[in-house]
């Protein structure tokens, strides 16, 4: 079953003398349950393609369909709902919440979603990956390695039907980097979660099933492994 589909989607923005085409007519299907990565260099389009995919933005043309919800046609509060119920995110600079340690990162999407009840569950995630010890812990406290495993578990805290990773090693050093990658596909793995990393690394993105390239705005090809 194909969970995402996107079809002859373009996206530019304007500045003040001319318009910048990010994207030219991308077109490719996701299958749920697969792992993905989405491969070019710095200022490919590949993080704009992530974000209009996830629902964070409109594409200028074409249509994107995630577990049937027509994304390029719904309102704002529709596409946040949509994301709410469907989607968790990886970012590379973590995105944690400052004021909250990291038990409370954690549970922040299912206390958006009215979703109580479920520290046991937080708590197991952070043992999971690690941070059993650093469950009061604010963001300040953490490394970068140690903050991106808190961010893990809470992708994966509210059981979401895809999971969009942008760049999630991007900040951290090799050793580093090798551990919240074996992380993030063991929890994809346990989860049976789609996955979608974007990504520079090839290395990374070999770890996936398919590879789209994609290259100054167009997806030139698709690798399946």
């Amino acid at each position: 079953m194909k969970i995402l589909q996107v079809k002859n989607v373009s996206k530019s923005f304007s500045t003040e003398s001319h318009e910048v085409d990010v994207l030219q007519d991308v077109t490719f299907d996701i299958q749920a349950g697969s792992r993905c990565s989405i491969l070019g260099p710095s200022g490919s389009g590949k993080t704009t393609l992530l974000g209009l995919c996830a629902g964070l933005d409109r594409p200028s043309s074409g249509e994107i369909f995630l577990n049937d919800h027509a994304l390029h046609s719904s309102t704002e509060d529709e596409l946040a709902e949509i994301r709410n119920q469907e989607v968790g995110f990886v970012f590379q600079n973590f995105q944690l919440i400052p004021s909250l340690n990291a038990l409370e990162n954690v549970l922040v999407p299912l206390e958006l979603r009215g979703r109580t009840g479920k520290r046991k569950q937080a708590y197991e995630l952070l043992e999971q990956v690690g941070l059993g010890d650093r469950l009061d812990h604010y963001p300040v406290q953490l490394s970068g390695g140690e903050q991106q495993r808190v961010a893990l578990a809470r992708a994966f805290i509210h059981e979401p039907s895809i999971l969009f990773a942008d760049e999630p090693t991007g900040n951290l050093d090799g050793d580093t980097s090798g551990v919240v990658e074996n992380l993030l596909f063991d929890l994809n793995r346990q989860a049976g979660t789609t996955l979608v990393v974007v990504t520079h690394n090839l290395e990374l993105a070999r770890k996936t099933e398919h590879i789209f390239r994609i290259h100054q705005g167009a997806v030139e090809g698709v690798e399946s492994l």
